[in-house]
């Protein structure tokens, strides 16, 4: 193994850790400087600045002409954020979610992914289409700043109680920003070329690297920093940063992407097939699990894991069309996925009965107090 590649990834590593504390720092300390919620820090100035490299990655690669990668970084990318880096974080340290990630976000995530498929259809992410996304972003940040200004500065501060107050001045808080973005990036360019190359020197496909390494490693970005915001008790940038990154992926990287290209972005048929269908399987995963006590357990993040290995495992039985493809597509078609689906319906219906449950008893006790009087 060359020495040279081993240090690569292990210094882009390290930019990424470094890169990721820096920018939780300073946009934790903006948001309760100026009055937006670390919710909609996270969906934003986190969710784009650390989503920067899967827009260099896919930009660059539309307009050299190579959609797939480009197509394959950003689905690829959605799929990697929730189940892995989700399912690390909670596994690390329980999620809470927030209201509005519930009845805004993870929707708009699901319709984001939905229109994907359907401008898919015809083959082709076109200029046109590259338009409708571009403007999806703008509306959706737009309306976030516009949402975040009717909180007080009161209760902005009010959600940092158990978090010290910014110590650094805002110059320092704006530079600490700029340099995480920065140096996450660097951090990820490294990190993915020196997979890449770690990965010929293993002998592994260009399609494997593909599907995998590039996907996974231009989100290593989103890894570092939902990890430690989770660690350090910003649990809403922590969530807010991986539905907010999937959401711009979408929009942003793909309007850009499609916008630049000479003829737009080719749709292999495997995407329509499979991959775009999956992420948004994933996508809606998400939103019965969020419901369930606005929490997301450490179990439902080990699930989420567990699911990102079965699918890199079908991609890699796929790409390399091994033997055992056939039986273990039939196990995860007849067995695993069922069995999932029935959970999360059984832990919704629970969550809903014991809502409903205390809402009339609140509305008895209420009604027996006025009588008693």
């Amino acid at each position: 193994m060359d020495l040279l590649t081993l240090i690569l990834f292990m210094v882009g590593l390290v930019l990424l850790i470094g890169g990721a504390e820096l920018l939780v720092r300073g946009a934790s300390g903006l948001a309760a400087r100026v009055g937006i919620s670390p919710l909609v820090i996270g969906l934003t100035v986190v969710a784009f600045g650390t989503s920067s490299p899967e827009l260099a990655v896919s930009v660059g690669s539309a307009w050299s002409g190579d959609a797939d990668i480009a197509l394959g970084n950003v689905v690829g990318s959605n799929i990697f954020n929730v189940l892995f880096i989700l399912g690390l974080a909670a596994l690390i340290a329980p999620l809470i979610v927030a209201q509005q990630l519930i009845r805004l976000d993870v929707p708009l995530m699901i319709g984001a992914t939905v229109l994907l498929l359907l401008l898919a259809l015809d083959g082709a992410i076109s200029r046109l289409d590259g338009v409708l996304l571009t403007g999806g972003i703008v509306a959706y940040t737009t309306f976030l700043i516009w949402q975040s200004r009717k909180e007080t500065n009161a209760a902005v501060l009010a959600e940092y109680d158990d978090v010290a107050p910014p110590a650094m001045a805002w110059p320092l808080q704006v530079g600490s920003v700029v340099a995480g973005l920065g140096l996450l990036v660097l951090g990820s360019r490294w990190l993915v070329d020196g997979a890449v190359q770690l990965a010929s020197t293993l002998g592994v496909s260009d399609v494997i690297v593909g599907l995998t390494i590039v996907a996974a490693g231009t989100s290593l970005p989103e890894v570092a920093t939902s990890i430690l915001a989770g660690l350090r008790g910003e649990r809403d940038i922590a969530v807010g940063n991986v539905v907010g990154s999937s959401i711009f992926n979408i929009l942003a990287v793909l309007g850009v992407s499609s916008l630049v290209s000479p003829d737009g972005l080719n749709v292999a048929s495997s995407m329509v097939t499979f991959d775009i269908p999956v992420a948004i399987v994933v996508a809606v995963a998400c939103l019965p699990l969020f419901l369930t006590g606005r929490l997301i357990a450490r179990w439902e993040g080990g699930v989420f894991l567990v699911y990102y290995v079965a699918y890199t495992l079908y991609l890699i039985l796929n790409a390399t069309d091994h033997d055992a493809l056939p039986a273990y597509s039939n196990v995860m078609l007849a067995f695993v996925m069922p069995l999932t689906v029935i959970t999360i319906l059984v832990l919704a219906a629970r969550e809903y009965r014991g809502r409903h449950g205390n809402l009339h008893t609140g509305i008895g006790i209420k009604e027996e107090s006025t009588r008693g009087s």
